[in-house]
């Protein structure tokens, strides 16, 4: 069975709905989950990873946590032209590496793969061996819209972890916007007062 920790949800992927997170929280039958052990579990990630920071962490680490094959979706530079961004993104090849550099720094057991992005789906459509997806809060909405297109595919839904946004010391979410604005470091320690004074 999978814990799921306090900073988690898992998310009930054929009706739509939280489960509240609660101490030692297992997927399993009672929660109308699909059993799922860590040893056999195929979990999917995916995102920008522009400068790197504590949120992107939390997400890699959930991952590797629950997962023996982890695919990690990074998204490429020709997806990320046609989105409007306040700032400058990192190429492909920087964010990789920097991607590389930290599962080699936590020493990574599990087998993992990093798939190029174009779209926001990557290989969640088609691969009938992925079981789980990592999401945050923020992209929740489009793991839902995954798991209804799969269902049109006549794929199994995924069994969607939801992970809280992971906080500054100002209570606000660590970002990559607001680490380009010079707020705060990439581990959320506060470089700028945004509050009025």
């Amino acid at each position: 069975m999978i814990p799921i920790d306090n900073h988690a949800y898992l998310q009930r992927s054929d009706r739509g709905h939280f489960v509240k997170p609660v101490s030692e929280m297992t997927c399993g039958p009672f929660f109308g989950f699909r059993e799922c052990k860590c040893s056999c579990v195929n979990v999917a990630v995916g995102g920008t990873f522009d400068k790197f920071h504590k949120g992107h962490e939390k997400l890699i680490d959930k991952a590797f946590e629950l997962g023996e094959l982890v695919l990690i979706g990074l998204t490429t530079d020709k997806m990320l032209k046609s989105q409007t961004k306040l700032f400058p993104i990192t190429s492909y090849s920087t964010r990789k590496k920097a991607l590389i550099k930290y599962l080699k720094n936590k020493g990574v057991k599990n087998v993992y793969q990093i798939i190029p992005l174009d779209n926001p789906f990557g290989v969640t459509l088609s691969d009938e061996e992925i079981e789980a997806l990592v999401v945050s809060h923020e992209t929740s909405n489009r793991a839902k819209e995954i798991n209804t297109l799969r269902g049109q595919r006549g794929l199994q839904p995924l069994i969607l972890i939801v992970i809280e946004m992971v906080l500054s010391e100002d209570d606000v979410p660590i970002s990559t916007t607001r680490i380009k604005r010079g707020e705060i470091d990439r581990d959320g320690r506060v470089l700028l007062s945004t509050k009025p004074k």
